[in-house]
């Protein structure tokens, strides 16, 4: 292995979009013909105005290859008393490729995009972590939230 840590370019964007619809069949176990299509299309015009500006992909190389990335989406919102720039992160996902799992990847990105975060002055990152990379998280430092709020979603 020779793998070089690195943010993502807009020359990367063919293979994000086949990591991101990777981290999609690992996370729900599916994804259809028609859906594939429909992301790889919404994907392609994403990445392409978002990348490197409010979206930041953090990847590590093998090679040519990625195989590894996590993506860390800078929000911007009016000020408040705990944000008072109005700034923070979320990390929409962080995915690596099964055969290079469990070699240190996952948490050198999320290293690099802590740093970036804070050099870049946000009030915070958050994340909803999946139960195998919870402790990866904690020992990173990202603690559990206690809301005051009760979560809802509209779906359309």
């Amino acid at each position: 292995m020779n793998i070089v840590f690195s943010l993502a370019s807009k020359q990367d964007i063919p293979q994000l979009i086949d990591l991101r619809i990777a981290y999609m069949l690992d996370d729900f176990g599916t994804v259809t013909p028609h859906e594939k299509e429909c992301m790889t299309s919404q994907l392609n015009d994403y990445f392409a105005r978002k990348l490197g500006d409010e979206l930041v992909a953090f990847i590590a190389k093998d090679d040519e290859i990625i195989v590894s990335v996590a993506y860390l989406h800078i929000i911007e919102m009016p000020a408040n008393s705990i944000l008072l720039n109005g700034l923070y992160g979320k990390v929409l996902s962080v995915y690596t490729l099964p055969e290079y799992r469990c070699n240190g990847l996952c948490t050198r990105l999320m290293e690099n995009l802590i740093e970036y975060g804070r050099a870049k002055g946000l009030g915070r990152i958050d994340l909803d972590a999946r139960e195998e990379a919870y402790p990866i998280y904690k020992r990173l430092g990202f603690k559990d939230v206690e809301h005051r709020y009760i979560s809802m979603r509209y779906t359309f």
